[in-house]
């Protein structure tokens, strides 16, 4: 199963649905890709729902922390939202946990970057 995004926006907050798998090839590239677009049209606050994402690779990681990196280079703010159990644990085991901004609802995600 392949990765799908969708891209919505909620108060001038750019919300990036993720599905499927983030993993070395297809999916991290998607991923790469997709948060470049937003950047070069301009959106800098990003907020990743990987709520129907079921597997995370190491590839998959590591996009998700140059995704981070590039948004935070470009002046931006990168979060995630709705971490399913498995993607939950990895990032706990990985301590990447510390690094990013996890929420759990939508609202209070949204929220959060007008704080930021």
């Amino acid at each position: 199963m392949s990765m799908k995004i969708k891209t919505r926006q909620v108060d001038g907050i750019t919300i990036m649905d993720c599905s499927g798998r983030i993993t070395l090839g297809e999916g991290s590239v998607q991923l790469r890709d997709a948060v470049r677009d937003l950047l070069g049209k301009g959106s800098k606050q990003i907020l990743l729902n990987l709520g129907d994402v079921t597997y995370i690779d190491s590839s998959g990681i590591g996009e998700l922390v140059s995704a981070f990196t590039t948004v935070r280079n470009q002046g931006g703010d990168l979060k995630l939202l709705n971490l399913t159990k498995k993607v939950h644990d990895l990032l706990q085991i990985t301590k990447l946990y510390t690094v990013f901004d996890v929420k759990d609802d939508e609202a209070s995600a949204v929220a959060s970057f007008a704080r930021a």
